[in-house]
């Protein structure tokens, strides 16, 4: 995941530490030996802790972290804040835009003001920023944002908010895809993969779109990454974009097809896909650092395959 030996044991708060991400990187964190305070609401009623309950090093808060008490009580003694409670992808920000505004920008300019110049901020920002890259070309850390939805305007502002502070790094993430003990089935590569185990085919629009996508185990380990060059005095006010591949999503479809040969897909051009972003991403600045992906697309599918054996229906598995 990355080639850092040292890492610096700490206190960490993190906001929405029960979701997709979070409840990945949690464990992770706590075998790292750092002392890990999560701060969620639990919005969707998920339980991702149960099994962590009896380690001392792990504090669960439920609370909103728009509540300015709440996350001062939060915040005090923590040597670093992985802001990752957010209304996350373009559906659920269009369906309650006051939320997504409060939430995914108030509530980090909030965390800004709130917390000390020595508190560390590892900023988990989205590849959605781009919107759209040039034909056959990837997009680079200094490429011009972009975006095409209210999440990804919402997120660019809340990355500059963060970067005019010392101590903080922002980690542009790819589309996450892969098992986790909050499971979604609505992001891209999870929901292809879905659709092909269940329904066996699916109607594919903008087939020749390309996405930047990540297992969602080398996104939390990148945080991990981030957080020990971070208290090493690296990587202050850097920005990284993180990605395994960048597939067309016609090219996803070949990939997942090898391993479920009786998947089709048909693609048309009678509608439009309303998600129009088409991007790679350039990773050579993380790469420089010392950090790689280390799970592939074929191998995250297959962990999916085994994840939709259990899971007996989609609906309670998504944010819209």
């Amino acid at each position: 995941m990355f080639l850092h030996s040292h890492v610096t044991v700490m206190r960490v708060l993190v906001t929405g530490g029960a979701g997709y991400l979070g409840s990945i990187l949690i464990p992770m964190l706590l075998n790292a030996d750092h002392r890990v305070t999560v701060l969620d609401n639990f919005l969707y009623g998920q339980v991702p802790f149960l099994d962590l309950c009896g380690h001392p090093g792990l504090e669960i808060i439920r609370d909103d972290v728009r509540h300015m008490a709440g996350l001062r009580r939060a915040l005090a003694a923590q040597d670093a804040v992985i802001p990752l409670a957010a209304i996350v992808g373009a559906p659920a920000c269009a369906r309650d835009q006051t939320a997504a505004q409060s939430v995914n920008l108030e509530a980090i300019r909030l965390l800004m003001r709130c917390r000390s110049k020595e508190q560390l901020v590892v900023f988990p920002m989205t590849n959605s920023g781009y919107g759209n890259c040039p034909p056959g070309k990837s997009c680079d850390e200094d490429a011009p944002l972009r975006p095409l939805s209210l999440y990804g305007r919402l997120k660019v502002a809340a990355e500059d908010v963060v970067l005019q502070a010392e101590g903080t790094v922002s980690l542009r993430f790819a589309t996450l895809f892969g098992p986790s003990p909050r499971m979604r089935t609505d992001l891209l590569v999870n929901d292809f993969t879905w659709r092909a185990a269940t329904d066996g085919w699916l109607v594919l629009y903008e087939g020749q779109f390309r996405r930047s996508v990540l297992h969602v185990r080398d996104a939390a380990g990148a945080i991990l990454w981030a957080l020990g060059r971070l208290a090493e005095g690296a990587l202050d006010h850097q920005v990284y974009n993180l990605a395994e591949s960048s597939p067309t999503k016609r090219d996803l479809c070949h990939v997942i097809h090898r391993q479920v040969p009786h998947f089709r897909w048909f693609d048309s051009d009678a509608g439009r896909d309303p998600d129009q972003r088409d991007y790679a991403v350039d990773t050579t600045r993380a790469l420089g650092e010392g950090w790689k992906a280390e799970r592939t697309l074929e191998e995250g599918i297959e962990e999916l395959l085994k994840c939709y054996r259990i899971l007996s229906g989609r609906s309670a598995y998504a944010n819209v």
